[in-house]
């Protein structure tokens, strides 16, 4: 453990930690792959990291270019991904690789763990059976470790886990479980934008951006549109530009997503960035863009976790 951010006092503290005490175990957030990617392979000369065993991954979806990142550079080719899905409310993970077994595949936290059974379903409750299917992610029967309630709050816990779904827990995340039966986590339902019809997952969206060459990190949210209802507004950090500059930059982060998803989910705005707002931990603070996308910068609610304020400032002067 250690005081601060993995970028200070350099971006190879991580790598000089493995190296002096012989790290075996390595589990960090995407968010933080993709910062340290963004930074060059520099931080990682002369530095030992054949002590590591298992890598894992938390927090939010990885895309596939920070796990193979993480994969060729940290693990040279021989450490297995533990790509982890999870909550604070479930007491532990669920669907998960067992590392050295279950073989794995970049941006899939790949089969639950004995005794979980998750359940897809489409919003109205339908379950979605076999392989090949994208829906809502709901756990079909108990388990050792889930919570039974909220502090002084058991109405707010039934409402929030399991009034969507009858008999089912909600996990109010989106998921796919491809033809191999492996599942991918979409993100966060309520981080879902409704654009002309179309129900587009933001870390889809964003998958399709940092796939391109130049993008270092990127995020996504939803604003209103006087005509699609919903349009998509990408916060994209470049650190370097091409010889199109950054509108080159914009329309081929345009492209991407088209070739990728479709023509209908190309962001409507794309602002680029220095930076993006995250809390000490290294998790973006969507709540922050979206209320910039929305234009609602007077209160930003609290902020106190933030680990950059100046970042925030710089994002609103270039914004709309």
């Amino acid at each position: 453990m250690f005081e601060g951010i993995p970028t200070w006092p350099d971006a190879g503290r991580f790598w000089e930690i493995v190296d002096k005490h012989k790290v075996n175990q390595f589990y960090t957030a995407p968010t933080a792959i993709r910062s340290l990617m963004a930074l060059g392979m520099d931080w990682l000369e002369n530095k030992d990291l054949s002590s590591l065993k298992v890598l894992g991954t938390v927090g939010e979806p990885i895309n596939e270019a920070a796990w193979h990142w993480y994969h060729d550079h940290i693990g040279k080719n021989r450490c297995p991904i533990v790509d982890t899905w999870w909550q604070t409310e479930t007491g532990g993970i669920m669907i998960s690789p067992l590392a050295g077994i279950t073989p794995t595949k970049p941006s899939y936290a790949t089969l639950p763990l004995m005794g979980i059974q998750p359940v897809i379903v489409n919003p109205e409750g339908k379950q979605l059976l076999g392989n090949s299917v994208e829906g809502n992610l709901c756990i079909g029967y108990p388990w050792p470790g889930m919570a039974r309630t909220i502090w002084e709050d058991h109405d707010r816990f039934i409402k929030t886990y399991f009034n969507t779904y009858p008999n089912l827990y909600f996990t109010g995340d989106g998921v796919k479980r491809d033809e191999d039966g492996y599942y991918r986590i979409l993100g966060r339902v309520d981080d879902v934008i409704n654009v002309s019809g179309h129900r587009l997952g933001t870390a889809e969206i964003e998958n399709a951006i940092n796939e391109h060459p130049l993008v270092d990190e990127s995020a996504v949210v939803g604003y209103p549109h006087p005509i699609k209802g919903q349009g998509i507004y990408a916060f994209v950090v470049c650190a370097h530009f091409s010889t199109g500059g950054e509108e080159g930059i914009k329309n081929s982060i345009m492209m991407a997503v088209s070739t990728m998803i479709g023509p209908f989910a190309k962001p409507d705005k794309i602002q680029i960035v220095s930076g993006l707002p995250k809390t000490r931990s290294g998790k973006i603070m969507r709540r922050i863009l979206l209320k910039i996308a929305e234009g609602k910068i007077s209160d930003f609610g609290d902020t106190t976790t933030l680990l950059d304020p100046e970042i925030v400032n710089e994002i609103v002067k270039g914004s709309h």
